[in-house]
């Protein structure tokens, strides 16, 4: 069976959703570990969705992207 690369990607992302889903990061759970987020360093709308910019409790740097169509959060370490 073929995976995508959004499938190989993907991740379960806890957020804060103030007005609309897909809100600030607050845990990501990715590779089978638990990263807290201590800051969002950014955010911003892309064609597909939102895209928050994160740095972990542990000092790591995250891409988080929520697709809107595919109702997917993918991660990408920095």
């Amino acid at each position: 069976m073929a995976h995508s690369l959004a499938q190989e990607k993907s991740a379960v992302v806890e957020c804060r959703s103030d007005g609309d889903y897909a809100g600030r990061p607050m845990v990501i759970h990715w590779q089978q570990n638990r990263e807290t987020v201590k800051a969002v360093l950014g955010g911003w709308r892309t064609p597909l969705g939102k895209k928050y910019r994160v740095v972990s409790l542990n000092g790591r740097v995250f891409d988080c992207s929520y697709s809107e169509i595919d109702e997917l959060w993918t991660v990408e370490e920095i």
